[in-house]
């Protein structure tokens, strides 16, 4: 039996659906009753993640567990003390129930963390590694952070088998947030001054991302790894709208402004982290998780941009 925590969200709905496609015995941890889950997944209602989360129930009989749940990045966090929110739940909540899934037998925990563990940028050509000393700079990726590091501790404590897995930015079908409002702005043919970056940035797929998840529940070499994941193609912001165009059927439009003046741009406007975005890079080594788990993306990058088109087409119609 295995435990999928968020399985609400966005990664654990998707990592559900495949193991229960893949013949495993699936039990989901939810907020509240009623929740709908993927079919053939068992249900227990556990309420939030915090420290004092009893995890008994959920806990029975299960031999691995997948800890997809978390307080996510947000851009403009409301709370009045961003890092001590997040680590309540990314934190406190994790470790909790790592003690308790430790306590109960489980033989292994995979980590669904984040590559802001590693940080939020990286020179061009230079890509992060798993093993790299971590420098995360917001309150996100510092929780994640320490809860990676009180999950090795409790593993040492107690011989429970660990697994971190750091996705970058994921995408598929029902993504939402920029990605979703990328997909729009192509869609209604929007003109975007986006033509002229040469950035790299790592992405992964939602399929290639819960297929490593599957993966790393039963992998012999995974045991107290970390792992980072990707589409193993690496793209620019202008390729990347131009290929997302191309699967949406409707050709990008976009205006080769230099990037330099796109920096000022939202320099002048306060925004200056979405120029990072935009034309800084971000990029991931996976030859780690290739050479140790024998693992190969299943979807290239087209695959994946296309199964996100299909999806934002089909809500889009709806």
């Amino acid at each position: 039996m295995i435990l999928v925590t968020g399985a609400s969200g966005f990664v654990g709905g998707a990592a559900v659906d495949l193991f229960v496609k893949r013949g495993r015995l699936v039990r989901v941890a939810t907020r509240r009753a009623g929740v709908s889950t993927a079919a053939n997944a068992a249900m227990v209602t556990v309420g939030d993640l915090s420290a004092q989360t009893d995890w008994s129930a959920a806990l029975a009989g299960v031999e691995a567990v997948v800890h997809a749940a978390a307080r996510v990045h947000v851009m403009q966090d409301v709370a009045v003390d961003p890092l001590a929110e997040f680590r309540r739940i990314n934190v406190q909540g994790t470790l909790n129930l790592a003690r308790q899934a430790a306590a109960a037998g489980v033989r292994r925990f995979v980590f669904i963390s984040s590559i802001k563990v590693n940080g939020e940028a990286t020179t061009l050509g230079l890509p992060f590694f798993a093993d790299d000393i971590p420098a995360p700079l917001d309150p996100y990726g510092v929780s994640k952070m320490e809860a990676e590091q009180g999950l090795r501790e409790i593993a040492a404590e107690t011989g429970m088998e660990v697994v971190i897995i750091r996705p970058p930015l994921v995408y598929g079908p029902g993504v939402k947030a920029n990605f979703q409002a990328m997909m729009r702005w192509l869609a209604r043919g929007v003109p975007l001054p986006l033509g002229a970056i040469k950035n790299r940035r790592s992405l992964v797929a939602l399929d290639n991302l819960v297929d490593l998840i599957v993966t790393c529940v039963d992998h012999q070499a995974a045991v107290n790894q970390t792992f980072l994941v990707s589409d193993g193609e690496d793209l620019s912001t202008t390729q990347l709208l131009q290929r997302m165009g191309q699967a949406l059927g409707r050709p990008a439009r976009l205006a080769p402004v230099p990037p330099a003046l796109l920096k000022l741009g939202a320099v002048l406007v306060g925004k200056p982290a979405v120029a990072q975005r935009l034309c800084g890079s971000l990029q991931v080594d996976i030859s780690k998780t290739r050479q140790l788990l024998g693992w190969t993306p299943p979807l290239s990058v087209d695959e994946g941009l296309k199964k996100a088109a299909e999806g934002y087409l089909r809500e889009a119609s709806v």
